[in-house]
């Protein structure tokens, strides 16, 4: 075992690296210290892996600049050239230290802003890596505008979790303007996502957390129903703070707004063997493969808007401990003949 690898931690982003077996050969073959997970369905593919994770609810650059313990970024990104405009982003933002990216989509480790030395080396040749030096570049734009690159068409773009159309090019530009996030170039809008953005209040683009295409390919491992009692939590468009917001247990199920909000509080919910009570208006972006724990319930508003239903509902969930079915009853009262409603397998 290399000395200076097992005594590195590990800074894993995204959840492909663990669904396509990277993690636990890096893990293999590595034997870091430690190995901290950040991301929502990260998370979910981590657990899922069997692997012993710590869990960090912040971006990479924040993890990496704040530990006192070498350490290396481990990525797959959807092309090797995605992969590595996440690496340059990353090193952007930590500054003059420089990152250490080993990135399994290209089969490289990436020296950013810093010179090849023992740990990158060892990394590459236990992994069989090519080992390379990249500086990264400036962003080039003008103030308050961002450049979302690494882009497929077609796919969705986020900004801080929420969908704000799809791309239409390898790069879509966006800027900061008096009534919030712009669309420049490359981006076919969503008004609705552009619209909660705003209700969100000011942003800034250059600090923003941006990215495009799917959060994960694989369909979440289904466990077993969790008891029908207790605690439900409600959330509304905003399903990457799930995780902040659910507790250790207790939780018998979710309620939540949106669509591409209830695809990922279903995936979440069927990896912890949670249902949910999606309320939804039918123009998912298909972010997640679908998947629900049994008991779960589809709500598609019919002749007012998800945001409007959702509202209508908020009020009414119990707080404290219920009866999930009990909790379900009330809400299908509530919600009446607004909504088709719609129970596992859903169309």
């Amino acid at each position: 075992m290399h000395p200076l690898v097992k005594d590195a931690v590990m800074v894993v982003h995204g959840a492909e690296i663990f669904d396509m077996g990277d993690a636990a050969r890096l893990f293999s073959l590595l034997r870091p210290r430690r190995l901290i997970v950040a991301g929502i369905m990260a998370r979910v593919a981590a657990v899922e892996s069997g692997l012993p994770c710590e869990y960090a609810d912040r971006p990479p650059s924040v993890v990496i600049r704040d530990l006192d313990q070498p350490c290396f970024l481990a990525n797959r990104g959807k092309t090797p050239e995605s992969g590595r405009i996440f690496g340059e982003i990353v090193a952007r933002r930590v500054g003059p230290a420089g990152v250490i990216h080993v990135e399994c989509a290209s089969g490289e480790v990436i020296c950013w802003n810093r010179d090849p030395d023992g740990l990158s080396r060892g990394i590459a040749n236990l992994m069989g890596y090519t080992l390379v030096a990249r500086a990264s570049e400036q962003e080039g734009t003008a103030a308050g505008t961002r450049v979302i690159r690494g882009c497929l068409p077609g796919e969705a773009v986020f900004v801080n979790g929420t969908v704000i159309g799809v791309a239409t090019a390898t790069e879509v530009v966006i800027r900061a303007g008096r009534e919030g996030v712009e669309p420049i170039v490359g981006l076919a809008a969503k008004d609705h996502g552009l619209e909660k953005l705003r209700k969100a209040g000011p942003i800034d683009a250059a600090a923003a957390w941006c990215k495009s295409g799917a959060i994960r390919s694989q369909e979440p491992k289904k466990r077993e129903k969790t008891p029908s009692k207790g605690r439900v939590i409600f959330i509304d468009h905003c399903g990457h703070s799930i995780f902040r917001n659910i507790p250790s247990r207790g939780i018998c199920g979710i309620v939540s707004v949106g669509d591409d909000t209830t695809a990922v509080c279903g995936h979440i919910g069927a990896h912890l063997g949670v249902p949910v009570f999606g309320i939804v208006d039918g123009d998912t972006d298909g972010i997640v493969p679908p998947g629900y724990a049994p008991g779960s319930v589809i709500a598609v508003a019919t002749s007012i808007s998800d945001d409007e239903l959702g509202r209508c509902v908020a009020g009414i969930i119990p707080e404290g401990e219920v009866d999930w079915e009990d909790c379900v009853r009330l809400l299908l009262a509530r919600i009446g003949d607004r909504a088709r409603i719609c129970t596992p397998p859903f169309p």
